[in-house]
C-alpha cells in the first residue's frame, strides 16, 4: 500500500469518526433540551372568515377614532401607541413621543413599551399552554412545587383567577422588621419575593378561595413556576412558547442587561423620569415589553381555535368573582366586565410607575383595542371605552360620550373608574 493510499484510508476513517462524535454530540444535546410547548400551529393570517373582518360604515368609524386620538392624546400630549383593529384588519393606529429621556427613541409600531399589568395575560396563557400539555393541572397545589411553601390551599388556579389571597409582595416585604437580607439588594427577585414568603410566613390577606384580590404576588408565582417546569430562565421560556411562534418579533421580558436600552417611563407631564427601584425586575405580574402590533398578533390568535384547546380557552373568559354582586369580574388572567344586559368585556389594562396600558379582546365582533402610554396619564384608560363603538356595552358608549364632551370627571378618573 503507498503511502498516499495510507493517508487517505486514515483521512477517511477519522472523518466517519468525527461524523459519528458529531451526531452523537447533536442527539445527546437534543435528549437534554427541554422541549417547550408553543404556539406554533397557530396560522396568524387565516385566523378569521371575510365577514369577521368586514366593517360597516368604516370610515366613520376610523374618523371617531380619530378625533378621540387627536383630543385624548394629541390634546392630552401623552406619549406612546393606540391601535384598534377588527379581524385581519387594522383599522386605526398611531404613535407618538419619545421612549427615553432626553427625546431619544421615537415611539413608532416597532417601539417595545412596557405593559405593566397587561403581562399577566400573556403569563397566563404559556402556564395554560403547559396545562393543555399535561405539564401541571389547575388543581396542583403549590406546595408540590416549593418545598416549604407555607399556604397549603393555594392552587395553580387560585393564582390565575387571582383568589388564593397570598399577601401582596410590594407591600409584605416592607413590613418584614428587621429588614431581610434580600432588602439590601438593588433588585430583588421573583425567587427572593418565594424565600420571604416561606421564611417569613406572613398571613394571607384572605383565605384561599373565599373571594378575588388582585394581588401581584400571583402572577409571580407562576412565573416561578413556569421555570420550574420547562426547566428554562423565564424570559426565554417565553421566547420560545409565545413571542417567537406568534411572531410578536418587538417583545420581550425585561431584565437587568436592558436597563440602558429599554424604553423608560415618566412622571405626569413628560419632563421627569420614572427612576427604576428594586420591585422593577420582578416579572409575570408585570415586565412585558411589547408593541400594539405584537399585542395585536397576541389577540389574533386568542382567536383562533388552534390556540388553546375549547374547554380551556373557555375557562380564560369565565367570572370566577361571583361572590359579590356587581359589574366588574376575573377569569384566569383576564379582567371583564359583564353588564346588565349580559354582554361581556374581556380585557386587561396596566399600571407601574409612569406606564399605563390598556389591552381589550372583544369576544363577539373580534375586535382588539390597544393603548400604551410611558407618560403617566389615567387618560390613557380611556382607550377602553372605544369598545363601546363595536359591541353594546352601554356603560362604555355613556363614557366614550362623557370623554369626548369634555366630562371632566371621567377624564381624570383613575384606577377606581378603569380598573388597572
Amino acid at each position: 500500500m503507498t503511502t498516499r493510499n495510507f493517508v487517505l484510508i486514515v483521512t477517511v476513517f477519522l472523518s466517519l469518526i468525527s461524523c459519528k462524535k458529531n451526531s452523537e454530540s447533536k442527539q445527546a444535546s437534543a435528549e437534554n433540551t427541554t422541549h417547550l410547548p408553543n404556539y406554533g400551529n397557530v396560522d396568524l393570517d387565516n385566523v378569521f372568515t371575510k365577514a369577521e373582518s368586514q366593517l360597516g360604515d368604516k370610515g366613520i368609524l376610523t374618523g371617531y377614532i380619530d378625533q378621540y386620538y387627536k383630543k385624548i392624546w394629541e390634546g392630552g400630549d401623552l406619549s406612546g401607541g393606540v391601535l384598534v383593529a377588527k379581524g385581519d384588519e387594522i383599522l386605526y393606529e398611531n404613535y407618538r413621543g419619545f421612549g427615553r429621556e432626553g427625546n431619544q427613541m421615537p415611539i413608532d409600531k416597532n417601539t417595545p413599551l412596557h405593559v405593566a399589568s397587561v403581562s399577566k395575560t400573556l403569563t397566563a396563557m404559556a402556564m395554560l399552554k403547559l396545562v393543555e400539555a399535561g405539564k401541571i393541572k389547575l388543581s396542583d397545589h403549590l406546595t408540590q412545587y416549593f418545598p416549604g411553601f407555607p399556604y397549603p390551599n393555594v392552587t395553580v388556579q387560585t393564582l390565575l383567577d387571582q383568589r388564593s389571597g397570598l399577601p401582596k409582595y410590594e407591600y409584605f416585604i416592607a413590613k418584614i422588621q428587621p429588614a431581610p437580607a434580600e432588602l439590601s439588594k438593588a433588585f430583588i427577585t421573583n425567587q427572593d419575593v418565594l424565600n420571604m414568603l416561606i421564611k417569613y410566613k406572613p398571613e394571607l390577606a384572605r383565605d384561599t378561595d373565599t373571594g378575588f384580590m388582585y394581588c401581584n404576588t400571583n402572577f409571580a408565582m407562576l412565573a416561578l413556576l413556569i421555570e420550574k417546569i420547562t426547566k428554562t430562565p423565564f424570559p426565554q421560556a417565553m421566547k420560545e412558547m409565545v413571542f417567537q411562534p406568534l411572531k410578536m418579533e418587538h417583545t420581550y421580558i425585561f431584565q437587568e442587561k436592558d436597563i440602558p436600552t429599554a424604553a423608560q417611563s415618566f412622571y405626569y407631564g413628560g419632563k421627569k423620569l420614572y427612576p427604576l427601584d428594586r420591585l422593577d425586575l420582578i416579572y409575570g405580574d408585570k415586565n412585558v415589553y411589547t408593541t400594539p402590533r405584537d399585542l395585536y398578533n397576541f389577540s389574533k390568535a386568542m382567536f383562533s381555535k388552534d390556540f388553546l384547546k375549547p374547554d380551556l380557552m373557555q375557562m380564560v373568559f369565565t367570572p370566577y368573582s361571583n361572590e359579590k354582586a356587581g359589574m366588574n369580574n376575573y377569569g384566569l388572567g383576564f379582567r371583564m366586565k359583564i353588564f346588565d344586559n349580559g354582554e361581556k368585556l374581556t380585557y386587561h389594562n396596566g399600571w407601574w410607575h409612569g406606564t399605563n396600558s390598556v389591552f381589550a379582546h372583544l369576544l363577539k365582533s373580534k375586535v382588539t383595542i390597544v393603548a400604551i402610554g410611558n407618560r403617566y396619564s389615567t387618560k390613557v384608560y380611556t382607550a377602553l371605552a372605544l369598545s363601546g363603538l363595536f359591541e353594546d356595552f352601554p356603560v362604555q358608549k355613556d363614557k366614550l360620550h362623557s370623554v369626548m364632551n369634555d366630562n371632566k370627571d371621567t377624564l381624570n378618573a383613575g384606577h377606581e373608574v378603569f380598573g388597572e
